[in-house]
């Protein structure tokens, strides 16, 4: 099984300048190398006898490619000897994003679906780096080692599984601090755990996600969504007005560029966090919980315009999102079925797919 843990970086003065250099070399090292992608794609990815007319002429030269680009970093050190103070592996996970950036560009992901043009990551964009190989004794007390940045004190505010060891650690710089994600992993414990549960009408619930409520369950609970962002939009507003006020480049816009970044962190922290109290509610109304795998596309004869079921053979009348949180779970039990819909039980857990 692999897991995270998120802890939260007290670096001194000068690991924080540290650790802010390595971030802005790292960020010029991904660019020049996206960059080195794009001209060789521009230059070389037609035939030579159907070439594009307003392209120029220029050398054919080898293809960038992940080892390749690879190997260019003993050069970087090099020409650049201030590159040395950084991690081999930390500067080698850029080359590894690059060319899965570059990838899913050009020919996609496993399904076949491309992502977008990989962009040029400009200051504040890029706020990741990885060390993709640790030592399992980096944590020693309430301070972690990572190579070449040395020790650097954080809140265990809870503490590693037993038989968990470290795999990986990223280092991340948020709007209010710096973060590290430990990447935790044992081989003993399986990756789905198994539970003998049988679903029966009593221990089991069904969930739909609708529009009008966040979600429906079949016990006829209606969950209104939070919308924490509408609540501090007003605040969001004034902030971005006072900022456009301010002249670029200076201390006072880069203060309120600060505020906004940790308005928007708390508004999403507002919402995890609300996402797991109603996960935690669930779980304590019901054994097993079917949801849906929804398909618009499947989704007849009603449009999403309809909001409201009226059944003309038994008289049943409830909000849309209700009475599909209803017929999930019967899908789910196996007590009711629908057109494009299957029904999958496995380990004691089922999910009702394709219903509309």
């Amino acid at each position: 099984m692999i897991t995270s843990y998120q802890y939260r970086l007290k670096p001194t003065y000068e690991q924080r300048r540290r650790l802010t250099r390595w971030l802005d070399m790292l960020r010029y090292q991904y660019n020049w190398l996206l960059a080195e992608r794009f001209d060789w794609w521009e230059m070389n990815r037609s035939p030579i006898n159907a070439c594009f007319l307003t392209c120029s002429i220029a050398q054919p030269k080898e293809q960038p490619e992940y080892y390749g680009q690879k190997r260019s970093l003993v050069q970087l050190k090099q020409e650049r000897p201030w590159y040395k103070d950084i991690h081999g592996h930390v500067l080698q996970d850029v080359v590894k994003r690059v060319d899965l950036a570059f990838k899913r560009f050009i020919e996609g992901d496993s399904k076949g679906k491309r992502s977008g043009k990989p962009r040029f990551k400009g200051n504040n964009r890029y706020r990741t780096m990885a060390f993709p190989s640790i030592k399992s004794e980096c944590i020693q007390g309430n301070r972690i080692v990572l190579p070449k940045m040395g020790a650097i004190k954080f809140i265990q505010h809870r503490p590693t599984p037993d038989g968990f060891v470290v795999k990986r650690a990223l280092i991340t710089k948020k709007a209010d601090g710096w973060y590290v994600t430990l990447t935790l992993s044992d081989k003993s414990v399986p990756d789905t755990p198994t539970r003998d549960i049988q679903p029966t009408e009593e221990n089991s619930i069904g969930v739909d996600a609708g529009l009008d409520y966040f979600a429906a369950c079949s016990d006829g609970t209606l969950v209104e969504p939070p919308k924490f962002y509408r609540q501090a939009e007003d605040k969001l507003a004034k902030l971005q007005v006072k900022r456009e006020l301010r002249a670029k480049g200076t201390r006072a816009r880069r203060k309120l560029n600060q505020r906004l970044a940790r308005l928007h962190q708390r508004i999403a922290r507002q919402r995890r966090q609300w996402h797991y109290e109603l996960a935690g509610e669930l779980l304590d109304k019901a054994d097993v919980v079917f949801v849906e795998d929804l398909k618009i596309s499947n989704m007849n004869p009603k449009s999403l315009s309809d909001r409201w079921h009226e059944c003309p053979h038994c008289g049943a009348s409830m909000p849309r999102d209700l009475c599909s949180g209803i017929l999930i779970k019967k899908v789910g039990l196996g007590i009711a079925s629908l057109k494009n819909a299957k029904s999958r039980k496995r380990d004691g857990e089922a999910r009702a797919l394709s219903v509309g």
